[in-house]
């Protein structure tokens, strides 16, 4: 009995739940054997992602319900992973698309959304977490109706079927009041609403939209049939991106099946399947027919807007944590990487130790650093820059739309810092007792911005970006107002000097860490670098004073996340990143050499 197969991308803001509906659609088809229990978000499958709460990489997973096989693609919700998402639902026929019963449409949903209507991909619409207090399913409804009208979708997109629910709950249903006690009203919808591909007449033709890497077999071409045959050791062509064919031979195929791949001998039109193999393909090729190749249109790969200096670790504690420390470890990690991250550059520099890495912004390049840091790499990483175009002779700069969600009584002083960093306001509106604020900003704008935000919201803001386009230079951005406190020994930080010192500033090192010549340990309360001894004791002489001896009270130290190191360091500062540490450091360690060096 031959099974029909539709394929769905499941799109949404960051968080509203997609990896978590994924679970459910799992259980409920039965992937796992009643005694098997693999916990939750199970297609978040490396720590990063689990640990971070969000979904990097896409993923394919396919069940099978009522005697249909529906591919399902988890898709990435940050805008920093953009590219991924655009080349995925390629390979698919419709979208669910999750939002939140109580945030309604985000920033993130119009940016996943606007791709897969400019695709005339059919959307079906699931509001999710309606368990939650005082959410609005209705009124959520209508903003999608009228984001799908803004965002130019056709009638026939616009009469989406919808349902309600809880995925954390495990129930959806067509009407939000009404608790049902399965999931099974979302699949049917699927079934009724998503349209079953119609292969065209013609010879092969699959565009490579996804790929993967194995270090037994190398890289694993991904994407969907379009029309014809593929066939385990069939000859093919490979029509590259600008043209040209090359011939190439399929060894083995797969489809997915459950969370892994079946090894198959041919494959249905329609279907998403994996080729091992085909030599020297890109993302965008198109796998075409040996005698009459005919390629399909390729996709564009989102313009990397960041780049940071990455350089072997030469601080005095290099080597202690990591196994890889040599430039060469770094060189053939970041040539490993661009196998598979393709918003991904890597340029080399006029030394062989430094490699410019460009990416799409800073949480994407932060998420490659922390991986590598896992494995075992030690490296420094200098100051995110931005990239400057220059377009009809004008210098130009990328520009992005940020979104903040914020208590009423402090967006005042957060449209303030958004102004001074050139920020331009475009909307504001009151839900509740919080504010919407919209504004288009320089890139350059963003680095650092969260800090500063949470801090002046006491934690309270919700900040979200994507890439616009590029806009003429908007003039100079204040940095940071503080300077650094820098350590003049190498030795232990010592309780006492710590406590003499802290009217001066505040510590990122904790009594008895250990610290080196050039490490910065802190925040100056002023605007200048203040070199400072945290390795003295105390001297001990035979004359007691009454009252000399008070409990030294230390404040804790601060201690950065990845991504807040890397949007706090100074252009004369690296980020040092070994798989036990992070430290900030001077360029130049001894201050010497920082004032005959001085960067401007």
């Amino acid at each position: 009995m031959s099974t029909t197969t539709k394929n769905i991308a499941i799109i949404a803001h960051v968080d509203h739940g997609k990896t978590t509906l994924v679970d459910k659609i799992m259980y409920h088809c039965s992937l796992f054997r009643e005694n098997e229990n693999t916990g939750d978000l199970i297609l978040d499958n490396n720590d990063l992602e689990r640990e971070r709460g969000i979904t990097i990489t896409s993923k394919n997973v396919s069940v099978i319900y009522k005697d249909t096989k529906i591919n399902i693609i988890d898709t990435p919700g940050h805008a920093d992973f953009g590219g991924e998402v655009e080349r995925v639902l390629n390979m698919a026929d419709g979208v669910l698309l999750l939002v939140d019963a109580f945030e309604g449409p985000m920033p993130q949903t119009r940016f996943v959304l606007q791709k897969a209507i400019d695709l005339g991909l059919k959307p079906c619409l699931v509001i999710n977490k309606v368990d939650k207090e005082n959410c609005t399913p209705e009124e959520v409804h209508e903003k999608v109706f009228d984001l799908m009208f803004e965002l130019g979708a056709e009638e026939w997109q616009l009469d989406f079927p919808t349902v309600y629910g809880s995925a954390k709950n495990n129930w959806m249903s067509d009407d939000w009041k009404n608790e049902t006690t399965n999931i099974e009203p979302l699949l049917d919808m699927v079934i009724e609403h998503i349209p079953v591909f119609e292969p065209k007449e013609g010879n092969t033709q699959m565009l490579i939209t996804s790929l993967d890497f194995s270090s037994f077999t190398g890289r694993i071409a991904i994407g969907r049939l379009q029309r014809g045959t593929l066939k385990e050791g069939q000859q093919i062509s490979l029509v590259k991106r600008d043209g040209s064919i090359v011939k190439s031979k399929i060894k083995e195929l797969y489809v997915f099946e459950g969370l892994g791949r079946k090894k198959v001998e041919a494959v249905a039109t329609g279907d998403i399947c994996a080729l091992v193999g085909v030599e020297g393909f890109e993302i965008g090729d198109t796998v075409a027919d040996l005698e009459n190749p005919e390629a399909l249109k390729t996709i564009t790969i989102d313009e990397p807007t960041m780049s940071m200096l990455f350089t072997i670790n030469d601080s005095p504690f290099f080597g202690q944590d990591g196994k890889f420390v040599t430039s060469r470890h770094i060189k053939d990690r970041l040539a490993r990487e661009l196998e598979k991250n393709l918003a991904l550059r890597v340029n080399p520099t006029d030394s062989a130790d430094k490699f410019l890495v460009f990416g799409r912004g800073v949480l994407h390049l932060s998420v490659l650093i922390e991986t590598m840091r896992r494995e075992g790499y030690e490296l420094q990483i200098g100051q995110p820059q931005v990239i400057i175009k220059e377009i009809d002779g004008v210098k130009c700069e990328p520009i992005e739309h940020l979104t903040i969600d914020l208590p009423e009584e402090v967006s005042g002083r957060a449209v303030e810092m958004v102004s001074i960093r050139k920020g331009e306001m475009t909307k504001m509106e009151a839900k509740g007792a919080r504010m919407l604020c919209e504004f288009q900003i320089p890139s350059r704008g963003i680095i650092g911005l969260r800090n500063q935000l949470l801090t002046a919201t006491a934690g309270e803001a919700i900040m979200a970006h994507r890439f616009l386009e590029y806009q003429p230079m908007k003039g100079d951005i204040p940095q940071r107002q503080n300077g650094s406190l820098v350590s003049m020994e190498k030795g232990k930080a010592i309780p006492y000097s710590i406590d003499k010192l802290q009217d001066r500033g505040k510590f990122f090192v904790d009594p008895g860490e250990d610290i080196y010549e050039g490490q910065v340990i802190g925040e100056n309360s002023r605007g200048d670098d203040m070199t400072v001894n945290i390795t003295k004791t105390k001297k001990m002489s035979n004359v007691r004073s009454s009252g000399a001896d008070d409990k030294a009270k230390i404040v804790p130290a601060i201690k950065f996340s990845l991504e807040e190191a890397l949007e706090y360091i100074q252009k004369d500062e690296y980020v040092e990143v070994t798989p036990k540490h992070l430290r900030l450091r001077k360029i130049y360690l001894t201050e010497n050499d920082r004032k005959r060096n001085k960067i401007a």
